[in-house]
């Protein structure tokens, strides 16, 4: 492949909903450019950027993949993401590389939740876009629909830019609004036609909204509208490529992907009108000079770049895939990681086409590709020189909130498990395991109960190992409500010494459940002398790990030793130990002993439609709502706390109930007593595993 330059760059993010036809785009654009002699298809697992096994069995996309294609002189980077809400990393780190975005919408489908959520990545961004409207040649797509319904929910600045002409239900054309032309297919071949009447009144109403646009873009060009001049072709383009940067003018496109129909048109409107990376702005950290970095896609600055995506193949081995964000890279460079203090051999510089790696000399500010084997190397890092040692800021990753328990199907599979898990989570910001070692459990998070299925499947399938998910535990407490006051006489005789630990001792609530014991002593008289006090202490603390009532560790418990007795040759300190052993489990069993649930702050998002069913789903999860606070868009953030144990399933329930519209995120708040029939519930089904001697 060719070497561009900035001005020659395009870093285009296809977004949209699952199934909407993204990477069928990709694969007519791939087509088109001349990358592969025959269209894959994504039922048949042989696209380019659906590479992965898991993608091809289930015939989606899981992770983002790049496809550099040459058009007309220009290098277009298409970065090509997932759909599906459990992969909103991947689409995250890909946005945080683009500098425009094509939303992709099904003309058979219409506007769903992920184009809304296109459209606030868009906005988060400050990307300009596009709007590309596919499944034009299904009988039942309607792009007039789509063109309604995306201006109805933002504004005026959605502009056709082509119109469909059907005859007899099937899509044979279409009309250029801005040259105000019709073409039809015949075959591969594009013809001009006549414009058909039915369609002139439509082309009108969108000329019009379009030629406001125009005229707003200087005052001349409306001087010129009000005396009602009519605009050159070229100057309407011109006038248009300056609206579409600036975010004014969001054109709207259509055609088949299947019948690669309107994709020569959107490659064409790709050049024309989306900027190039030296329209747009970045900036970084001098960490030697501690000044601003203005980047700025310059080649003639200090080389820089940002690797916002790692790639971690088995197969393949370890890519780190970067944004050149200023000056030259080239192969053998040596290149330092600030982030990591350590500098490497770059080797050789590729760009990925899919998951095919092929080589190039040199990479200029703006484009994006890839280093292999870059060991120290993570996403978020920034690469750059000892002399000019640059810092970016990190792309915003969503947090993972769904979790699951997870356990190796062969025992002698734990240390392998773990090693794929870290490759994996080097490639997947939104997976992350954890040793939960209070519950002794691991604890797999991610996006979503899809997310974590795929991992176990990828495990299996690519690392060769197996693990199996279930429910996890969660970490209850023990303490008292009531005063106790208990002895115990630990004595054992067996030729020889004896045992002998003789103790008295109250317990009671410390009122402090961040600490789970306070010990004090009040002999007199040397009942039990100084040097066994330890040995209580010891007692007390083996006794907190495990508590009487439900196996839970204990908190906020006070133990007083204030009396007992010895025996001058059979008394140890292992005597002392089990006496106190026994007496706290008395002690505690006679002093009212509770379970107290964890509670989380919950924070939920979701449009103002859905506030009722979201409020009525908390109470059934004994959720109790704290507020609500209206947020732009027309959403509230709902807040709340919930018992840890309500939250299970959580992701999914509220999907489903909002149609993918609603987040959440929670984090834990305090310790509090749970209702009777929950703690009746939990005891029994503890006392059930440690009747079978199962793991707690």
């Amino acid at each position: 492949m060719n070497v561009y330059t900035t001005d020659k760059i395009r870093n285009v993010v296809l977004l949209g909903h699952g199934g909407a036809g993204k990477t069928s785009l990709a694969e007519a654009m791939a087509y088109l450019a001349g990358l592969t002699s025959r269209m894959g298809k994504v039922t048949d697992g042989n696209t380019i950027s659906d590479f992965g096994k898991e993608e091809q069995k289930r015939t989606f996309s899981i992770s983002t993949s790049v496809i550099p294609l040459e058009w007309e002189g220009t290098k277009i980077n298409i970065l090509d993401t997932p759909g599906y809400f459990d992969f909103i990393g991947e689409v995250e780190e890909a946005v945080s590389a683009a500098d425009a975005a094509i939303i992709v919408v099904s003309g058979k489908a219409g506007m769903e939740v992920g184009t809304e959520k296109a459209w606030e990545l868009c906005e988060k961004y400050k990307l300009p876009r596009m709007i590309f409207v596919t499944d034009m040649d299904v009988d039942n797509a309607s792009y007039r629909q789509v063109v309604e319904d995306m201006t109805d929910r933002y504004g005026k600045k959605m502009a056709p830019f082509h119109l469909p002409i059907r005859e007899n239900e099937k899509f044979v054309g279409y009309i250029n609004v801005i040259s105000e032309t019709g073409h039809r297919w015949k075959g591969k071949e594009v013809v001009d036609c006549e414009i058909p009447d039915y369609n002139k009144p439509n082309l009108q109403v969108c000329r019009d909204t379009l030629m406001e646009s125009v005229a707003e873009t200087s005052e001349e060009f409306m001087d010129r509208y009000f005396a009602g001049e009519t605009f050159s072709e070229a100057e309407i383009r011109a006038a248009v490529r300056i609206n579409v940067m600036d975010g004014t003018i969001v054109p709207m496109s259509m055609g088949s992907s299947v019948l690669c129909q309107g994709v020569y048109t959107l490659l064409d409107d790709i050049v024309k009108y989306f900027p190039s990376p030296e329209n747009r702005e970045i900036a970084g950290v001098n960490l030697k000079s501690n000044e601003v970095f203005q980047a700025d896609f310059d080649f003639a600055k200090a080389k820089s770049a940002y690797i916002f995506k790692t790639i971690v193949d088995p197969f393949i081995g370890k890519y780190s895939l970067i944004k050149v964000c200023s000056g030259v890279f080239k192969s053998d460079d040596v290149i330092y990681n600030q982030e990591k203090e350590t500098e490497e051999k770059a080797g050789k510089l590729y760009v990925l086409q899919g998951n095919k790696p092929i080589e190039v000399p040199e990479l200029h500010a703006g484009d994006i590709g890839a280093v292999a084997k870059l060991t120290a190397a993570r996403t978020g890092d920034t690469l750059s020189t000892k002399a000019t040692p640059i810092r970016y800021g990190k792309t915003e990753i969503s947090t993972p909130y769904t979790y699951m328990r997870y356990n190796a199907k062969n025992k002698g599979d734990i240390d392998k498990i773990s090693q794929s898990l870290q490759k994996m989570m080097h490639e997947d910001l939104t997976l992350r395991a954890v040793n939960d070692s209070e519950n002794r459990q691991m604890l797999l998070y991610g996006m979503g109960d899809q997310h974590l299925e795929i991992v176990a499947s990828r495990l299996k399938n690519e690392y060769k190992v197996e693990i199996e998910l279930s429910k996890p535990k969660v970490a209850f407490r023990e303490t008292i409500r009531k005063k106790s006051d208990v002895e115990y006489k630990y004595k054992k005789q067996s030729g020889g010494h004896g045992q002998y630990g003789h103790v008295k001792m109250r317990f009671e609530s410390s009122g402090n459940l961040e600490e789970s014991f306070a010990f004090s002593q009040e002999v007199v008289g040397g009942a039990v002398p100084k040097n066994y006090f330890p040995a209580v202490e010891k007692g007390l603390q083996e006794s907190v790990l495990r508590g009487p009532l439900a196996a839970y560790p204990v908190v906020g418990v006070k133990a007083v030793l204030y009396d007992g007795s010895y025996h001058p040759v059979d008394s140890s300190e292992m005597a002392f130990k089990m006496a106190t052993i026994q007496a706290f489990k008395k002690g505690f069993m006679e002093a009212q002993p509770i379970l107290l649930e964890p509670i989380a702050s919950l924070k939920v998002t979701v449009p103002d439609q859905y506030t009722g069913d979201i409020m009525g789903d908390l109470n059934k999860r004994r959720g109790r709502v704290l507020g609500m606070n209206p947020i732009a868009g027309g959403k509230q953030v709902i807040e709340a706390d919930i018992p840890m144990t309500g939250l299970f399933g959580y992701c999914t329930d509220l999907r489903s109930m909002t149609g993918g519209r609603g987040v959440y995120s929670y984090e834990f708040a305090r310790y509090e007593q749970a209702p009777s029939d929950v703690q009746e519930k939990e005891v029994a089904e503890r006392a059930a595993k440690v009747a079978e001697n199962a793991d707690l």
